[in-house]
């Protein structure tokens, strides 16, 4: 099954939204990215996609990307370097948890987005959204195909 196809159109609008409502909170900016592999190690992979989705040029260094990788059931979220400077180092791990314990429920539209959701909640006690606050990335889920991967 080809990435775009792992979730129906109304969970990729449920995942769309949660963007949108986590970014209405924090001028953070939010991704999806969904792979059906991923060979190397998960972080190294998602830190690469998190370049080459452009995310590092945010205007605050204060993107975050949700990386899952279906077939090989892994996934990461990695922050920017803003994000970094100002978290502790654990600030993703309940988030994690959670949308763990959703995954092995076969519930991934609901975790992902519950993901996000907690993800801008969080961000938004060090990226407040601003009035004059640009949406620098956009919220559609990207996906991978098997010749992109690395």
């Amino acid at each position: 099954m080809q990435p775009s196809h792992f979730f129906s159109n109304d969970q990729k609008k449920l995942i769309r939204q949660a963007i949108a409502d986590a970014e209405m909170n924090t001028s953070g900016e939010i991704r999806v990215h969904i792979e059906r592999h991923c060979k190397a190690d998960v972080l190294d992979r998602g830190a690469y996609l998190f370049e080459k989705l452009g995310m590092h040029k945010t205007d605050k260094r204060n993107g975050v990307l949700f990386y899952l990788a279906v077939d090989d059931h892994k996934f990461a979220i990695l922050g920017d370097a803003g994000i970094n400077a100002v978290t502790p180092e654990d600030f993703w791990d309940d988030i994690k948890e959670k949308m763990q314990a959703e995954f092995i429920e076969g519930r991934f539209a609901e975790g992902l987005a519950w993901g996000i959701r907690s993800a801008g909640a969080q961000l938004k006690e060090h990226f407040p959204y601003q009035d004059d606050d640009v949406n620098e990335l956009p919220d559609d889920i990207s996906f991978g195909d098997q010749q992109e991967e690395k």
